[in-house]
């Protein structure tokens, strides 16, 4: 087979097919995934069950942190950040500015999590506040310290700037902290889905244990 013809053979499914057998007597199976096959990206845990089914069972075991990001320029890396959240199991990601943001790259994750929105960092500080929830912010400014050798809360808020221009000067302000990725490059700074996951990744190697199955 040629290159040319690679490229023009559809993928293989991913997923599962018709649910093969007696159908389960069970009210977290979708009638409709059963008799069509379940093609999602999702842990082979949850194939077949309904969204709200899998929802009701993350809630039982969500980690205490939140994640939230700025949206003054509607950036892109939300997405990432959204999944990355999903992945790491956090309790809830918070956008911050505008309330439309580009789900693309979210893959359907979105909804999963709890995605809440902040008119602006002002009203997070608050919510965080009445929470008790620490809110670091994550950005390579002077004073910060290091992301690596930092204990960090078990339950807080991991806030992240828009991309380019970074955290926003209220976000500097109302921070509790301020939290440096080490870079060893030349760039001034990395991709702010990419910083995401690397902080997520840092709580998830403090606070959490081995995953379910």
């Amino acid at each position: 087979m040629t290159d040319s013809e690679r490229e023009l053979t559809p993928a293989e499914p991913v997923g599962v097919g018709p649910w093969a057998g007696p159908w389960p007597d069970d009210a977290r199976y979708d009638p409709e995934l059963l008799a069509a096959g379940d093609r999602r990206n999702v842990a082979d845990r949850y194939r077949y069950w309904t969204v709200q089914a899998v929802v009701a069972d993350l809630d039982t075991r969500r980690h205490p942190f939140h994640v939230a990001i700025e949206n003054w320029k509607h950036d892109l890396n939300i997405g990432t950040v959204v999944r990355t959240a999903n992945a790491f199991q956090a309790a809830g990601v918070h956008v911050v500015g505008h309330r439309r943001w580009n789900r693309r790259g979210a893959m359907v994750t979105d909804r999963y999590l709890h995605v809440h929105h902040s008119p602006d960092v002002a009203a997070l500080a608050a919510w965080a506040r009445t929470e008790g929830l620490p809110l670091l912010a994550v950005d390579n400014l002077p004073g910060a310290r290091p992301l690596e050798s930092e204990p960090l809360p078990r339950a807080c808020v991991l806030l992240f700037g828009q991309e380019g221009t970074g955290l926003s000067d209220a976000a500097r302000d109302l921070a509790d902290g301020v939290l440096s990725i080490a870079q060893y490059g030349s760039t001034r700074s990395i991709n702010a889905g990419v910083a995401a996951g690397i902080a997520m990744h840092t709580w998830i190697r403090q606070h959490g244990g081995p995953p379910p199955g």
